[in-house]
C-alpha cells in the first residue's frame, strides 16, 4: 500500500473553475487536504484569497462530508458554495411567471 494519496481540490465560481492536485499523507483528513491545496493555491494565484476555505461546505465527488472525514487515493474535494436560492423556490416562480404569460384557453394564435 503506498504510504501517500494524489487528490484533487475543486472550487468553482460562475467565471472560473480552479483544480489543484495535493500529494497528501495515507491518514489525511479533508481539512489536511484543504490546507496544502490552499497553501498551493496562495503561492500561484492571488485571486484564491476569495476562497471560502473556512467556511465552505465540503464533500467529496458530490456527497457532503466533515472535514475531518480520512480522503482515499484519487478522491475529488469540493468545496460548494452557497445556493443564492432554494431551487425550488426558484423553479415555482419561474412556473408561476409563465402561467401567468400564457394565452387564455381558447385563444388563437395570430397568423403572421
Amino acid at each position: 500500500m503506498s504510504a501517500s494519496k494524489h487528490c484533487t481540490v475543486a472550487y468553482a465560481t460562475r467565471e472560473r473553475q480552479y483544480l489543484w492536485t495535493v500529494v497528501l499523507p495515507a491518514a489525511a483528513s479533508i481539512a489536511d487536504a484543504l490546507a496544502t491545496a490552499r497553501a498551493g493555491a496562495a503561492a500561484a494565484d492571488a485571486r484564491s484569497a476569495a476562497i471560502p476555505w473556512d467556511t465552505a461546505a465540503v464533500g467529496i465527488f458530490g456527497e457532503l462530508r466533515r472535514r475531518s472525514d480520512v480522503v482515499a487515493d484519487g478522491d475529488r474535494i469540493e468545496l460548494y458554495r452557497p445556493l443564492r436560492g432554494d431551487p425550488r423556490e426558484r423553479r415555482r416562480a419561474r412556473v408561476q411567471q409563465e402561467r401567468g404569460e400564457r394565452r387564455p384557453r381558447g385563444a388563437r394564435r395570430r397568423a403572421r
